[in-house]
């Protein structure tokens, strides 16, 4: 049977709205928010709009309690753990537009059917994360999350002492490569384009024994499952690695931010302040849509801030002095 629309709701004075908080995301930090706030007795929906940027992955690492459980059981396990919440709902839906009025939010939504609906809330948080921009390099889609990693701190053990590469543009090469020489005494760096590597930048690879190549790479060799074997040089040569890690742009996931009018930070993440406050009065962020390190655990622990403040701000607002 089709899941009821939740009721109307209208804390005392309280502008009339579906829910208090509508979380557009369904990944770590708006599953950890919906249990905060769910256990504040909040009315809340949360938003899922598709699959989670480390789906490819084979584990998640460094969690708490959860080191090495694959993304899909660690949301389901998020998942099944809101269930004693029944004021919180999970809504298969896409986010479409996302509208400032007085005092609410009025969301556009759209259902696996195409089907549009709106929805009011009186607070949202933005948890949809970003996707990356992976170089344009034969086999590294098809590798992404296993042989072509992008987080030593997510993937370094599964990979240690083993021969590995760092890729991409010479500014951000040198201290990832010496990041993962952590793991590894055998890192080559892969400059993508003309070197440009300061003599500072070559002297602390040096130092580290860490090789450095600057010709073209046109593609790379795996296995159907998704390891690398070779990385490919134009000149034909192939370079044996068991993993490269790669550094990719990003950008937001969704443009909703934008749209509305919420500050970007240079590097495109969703400035928020302490609180996890967006700059447009009532709209929040958390997770890797944020500045900063990006880890699931993180990424959760962004979504139990960003809920704290919510419930918080909803209080004061209904507790007029």
């Amino acid at each position: 049977m089709p899941t009821p629309r939740p009721a109307r709701h209208r804390p005392l004075a309280q502008p009339l709205t579906d829910v208090d908080v509508a979380i557009v995301g369904a990944g770590s930090a708006g599953l950890s928010a919906a249990l905060v706030l769910g256990r504040c007795l909040r009315k809340v929906v949360v938003l899922d709009g598709g699959a989670p940027r480390n789906a490819p992955s084979p584990a998640v690492q460094g969690f708490f309690t959860r080191d090495g459980t694959l993304p899909a059981d660690l949301l389901g396990l998020g998942r099944e753990q809101l269930t004693p919440y029944n004021s919180v709902e999970i809504r298969e839906a896409r986010v479409v537009e996302i509208v400032a009025l007085e005092h609410v939010f009025e969301l556009t939504l759209e259902g696996p059917t195409g089907r549009k609906s709106t929805l009011t809330a009186r607070k949202v948080l933005l948890a949809t994360g970003v996707e990356d921009e992976l170089p344009p390099i034969d086999g590294m889609r098809e590798l992404w999350g296993r042989g072509v990693l992008h987080c030593p701190y997510c993937h370094g053990w599964e990979v240690r002492d083993q021969p590995l590469a760092v890729y991409g543009r010479a500014k951000m090469v040198t201290g990832l490569a010496l990041l993962v020489s952590r793991w590894s005494k055998d890192v080559v760096a892969c400059i993508d384009g003309p070197g440009f590597l300061t003599e500072n930048a070559r002297r602390r690879l040096r130092q580290q024994k860490i090789q450095v190549r600057e010709e073209p790479v046109v593609r790379l060799e795996g296995t159907p499952t998704g390891e690398l074997q070779h990385i490919v040089f134009a000149s034909g040569e192939k370079l044996a690695r068991a993993a490269v890690f790669v550094h990719a742009h990003q950008h937001q996931r969704t443009p909703l931010a934008e749209k509305i009018g919420c500050r970007l930070t240079s590097k495109g993440a969703i400035w928020v302040d302490k609180k996890q406050q967006t700059t447009v009065r009532g709209l929040y962020a958390a997770g890797d849509t944020t500045p900063g390190t990006q880890q699931a655990i993180l990424a959760a622990a962004e979504g139990s801030a960003a809920a704290i403040s919510i419930n918080e701000t909803l209080t004061r607002e209904e507790c007029p002095k």
